[in-house]
């Protein structure tokens, strides 16, 4: 995607052919910064303080993560200590163990001379595959999308939830991909953006994307969707996922459940678009997905730009007050319409799971 008409990816490895470099999401939408990981301890930092964020993304900094490993000592130890570092870093999004399973599956039988040039090899691909896979949900969700418009002859209204964007993938994203592609077309497009609180990723990060890509968008407070809904001002919901289970239930961002249950309320059609490693076979129910609870200081305190142009963070608290910060939800399948993947769209069910990937069905 562009940034001010410069193409950008969130990751890439840098000119010395060792230094990983991201965007540090930390600083939008006030201020656009790379950051350099140079080792694995600044990859995983950049995972457990969320410079990067979203499950793919996730996933491709855990792969360089493994290669930075590598190229500082690549002895059998080390790899499985990088492994477990990185795994500590966030508990809910499954394309990071997915990622470093990847990357130790590769590295474990290589003599340790070769390690460094294949996991950087590796992590290019992963994050090749990544961009492509998005691609592909942007053009499996676009159908809909312009179905929605050749019925209503107008703009279609799109509410989404977080960021699911090309910040939280490699490139292009998830939930907007298809977004992206519908804009691209021609078709009109108009995104509802929820704030998405505590950390304000809609706010600071899809609205920040969109407006750089020219899709016209609007931020609303976490709670006006049902309002919106109610009053036939959203034609569909998508939104992201950080880790679906077998049969077909969804963890996204808190508060994505509250939108499946609004959208149901008001038959409001709610889709979730995941790529594949985002799939977690392993288990049956999303009773099952751990559930990160974050440091309340997320929630009690809030960064902003002040009418001098200062970016400073305020407490919204009272002193003393505790605060709990769950970071996902879970919403249950029968409340979504439909699972927009690289390989096309199916119910969110385990038959329509099983439908586009028997391979791992099989294996479930």
């Amino acid at each position: 995607m562009k940034v001010d008409g410069v193409p950008f990816r969130t990751i890439w490895c840098d000119d010395d052919g060792v230094t990983v470099r991201i965007i540090d999401q930390t600083r939008l939408p006030h201020a656009f910064e790379t950051t350099a990981l140079s080792s694995v301890e600044s990859a995983a930092h950049a995972i457990s303080a969320m410079l990067v964020r979203g499950a793919p993304l996730i996933g491709a900094t855990a792969a360089y993560g493994m290669a930075l490993a590598m190229y500082d000592d690549s002895s059998d130890a080390n790899l499985k200590d990088a492994h477990e570092t990185l795994l500590a870093t966030r508990p809910t999004a499954v394309n990071l163990r997915w990622a470093l399973d990847a990357m130790t599956t590769l590295l474990s039988p290589l003599p340790p001379d070769e390690r460094q040039a294949a996991a950087y090899a590796r992590a290019a691909v992963i994050c090749d595959e990544d961009a492509a896979i998005c691609e592909s949900i942007g053009d499996n969700g676009l159908p809909i999308i312009r179905a929605l418009y050749e019925t209503k002859n107008d703009t279609v209204n799109i509410l989404t939830h977080c960021n699911a964007g090309w910040l939280a993938a490699v490139d292009w994203g998830t939930a907007l991909a298809p977004i992206y592609k519908a804009h691209d077309a021609g078709v009109p497009v108009h995104v509802w953006v929820d704030e998405t609180r505590p950390r304000n990723q809609g706010a600071a990060l899809t609205a920040w994307e969109l407006g750089r890509h020219g899709v016209p968008h609007t931020v609303i407070v976490d709670n006006a969707g049902g309002h919106l809904m109610q009053h036939g001002r959203v034609d569909m919901a998508i939104t992201g996922t950080d880790r679906t289970s077998a049969n077909g239930d969804v963890c996204n961002k808190i508060g994505t459940y509250l939108k499946a249950l609004a959208a149901h309320d008001n038959a409001v059609p709610f889709y979730v678009a995941l790529p594949s490693p985002t799939i977690d076979w392993t288990l049956m129910s999303g009773e099952d997905i751990p559930i990160e609870e974050r440091n309340g200081e997320e929630v009690a305190v809030i960064a902003g730009k002040d009418s001098a142009g200062k970016v400073s963070a305020v407490q919204l608290t009272p002193d003393g007050s505790p605060v709990g910060n769950p970071a996902f939800d879970v919403t249950p399948a029968r409340l979504v319409i439909g699972l927009i993947t690289e390989r096309g769209v199916c119910a969110a069910s385990t038959d329509g799971l099983a439908g586009l990937f028997p391979e791992h069905a099989r294996a479930a």
